[in-house]
């Protein structure tokens, strides 16, 4: 692990990492949850309504809006309700995360405003 890169364990591990402008946190393993969560919901066999209504929307001509919300916006939200949001930290592990949050943030520089007079 590089110098700019730190990891912090958990149910689901992040990592930080540190570019010229910014802390990232890279939740990859979050997102393959969220992912998993989606296709779990599709693929439900005693609810297949989200599964109708995905087919639904790749039929173009019955996707018309209604009540003013796209049913591709109502899908999306119904399925973000089902899908993973949370990631649970001990009390230990949010601690390192903020350390290193603290840490990584601490070693970036904010860019001086630039004399006034130079602008065109």
């Amino acid at each position: 692990m590089t110098d700019d890169q730190k990891h912090t364990t958990g149910p689901i591990p992040v990592y930080v990492r540190i570019t010229p402008a910014a802390v990232v946190l890279d939740l990859e393993a979050l997102t393959r949850l969220v992912v998993g969560d989606v296709v779990d919901a599709l693929l439900d066999p005693e609810d297949t309504a989200l599964w109708d209504r995905l087919h639904e929307l790749a039929d173009t001509e019955r996707t018309n809006p209604q009540d003013g919300v796209l049913p591709y916006e109502e899908l999306v939200g119904d399925l973000t309700d089902r899908a993973s949001s949370r990631v649970p930290l001990t009390v230990g592990r949010a601690r390192d995360l903020a350390t290193t949050l603290r840490m990584l943030a601490d070693r970036l520089t904010i860019p001086r405003q630039q004399d006034g007079r130079w602008a065109a």
